[in-house]
């Protein structure tokens, strides 16, 4: 099950705050339980203690999740539970992203940012570097899955690297891409389709801090075919995500901003 609708009680989870890497106003807020030996992680949407919780970068987590599905990409698994939290002594009633630990037993982790400054040549890219390490592949399909999404928050932490006892490397799957599609906009029904194609400055720990431009990074041949049944893969999105969970002009308008980004890509795919 993806989406919990029953309301969950937890308030005792304990919150710590972490402010948006992008400068946008507002916190995102973090916790973590151990069950079973396991470790579970919970985000929560922009929050302040004026507003309370007023984003969707959680119900973003299980649209980028399903799209991920669809295309076939290797990433992490996200929950969306409707849960009673406590922020501050205050009480909330919220619906919250949920998700494992993708780490393997034994296995250590840290920032593909601190892993490049450690190994990285003097003067190496960090592409050229992750080209290097055998990981060009899943550069390339984030790279491309960054664009459809405009995911605003790709930051060198935001891309980590898992290391073994046996000495074995490897890229943990894709995740935390909340910050992305309309988790910044106030009136979706105003969105031109300009809009939607506009290629913003973002925060890319590889590229030049445009998607749309980090695009012709990739070789030709590694440009990946998106699947035939765009429209039907778009619709399949919000299953079961209620307007009291994400508005119907929020979803009309992801579709569509979704649908004009994938459109735009495949020209590019074609004549590159």
């Amino acid at each position: 099950m993806q989406i919990f609708y029953d309301l969950q009680d937890l308030r005792y989870l304990d919150w710590s705050r972490i402010r948006h890497s992008s400068g946008t106003a507002g916190s995102l807020l973090k916790a973590q339980e151990k069950v079973d030996g396991k470790n579970i992680y919970y985000k929560l949407s922009q929050f302040d203690s004026g507003r309370g919780k007023f984003g969707f970068e959680s119900v973003n987590e299980i649209i980028v999740d399903r799209l991920l599905d669809a295309m076939g990409i290797d990433h992490l698994q996200y929950q969306l539970v409707h849960g009673m939290i406590s922020i501050e002594d205050k009480e909330y009633e919220t619906y919250v992203c949920r998700s494992s630990d993708y780490k393997k037993p034994g296995e250590k982790k840290s920032s593909l940012e601190a892993y490049y400054q450690t190994y990285a040549k003097p003067g190496e890219s960090v592409l050229d570097f992750c080209i290097g390490m055998g990981w060009a592949d899943y550069i390339y399909e984030m790279l491309v899955v960054d664009y459809l999404i405009l995911n605003r928050d790709r930051h060198g932490a935001n891309i980590e690297v898992l290391k073994s006892t046996d000495g074995t490397v490897r890229l943990a799957p894709i995740f935390d891409n909340g910050l992305s599609l309309l988790y910044d906009c106030k009136n979706p029904r105003a969105l031109t389709k300009q809009n939607l194609l506009e290629d913003k400055k973002v925060m890319d720990f590889i590229g030049s801090g445009y998607t749309f431009e980090n695009l012709t990074l990739i070789p030709k041949d590694k440009l990946i075919k998106l699947p035939s049944n765009r429209k039907q893969i778009l619709n399949d999105l919000f299953e079961g995500i209620e307007d009291s969970i994400y508005p119907k002009d929020y979803q009309e308008k992801t579709i569509e901003m979704i649908s004009e980004r994938w459109k735009l890509y495949e020209v590019f795919r074609n004549k590159k």
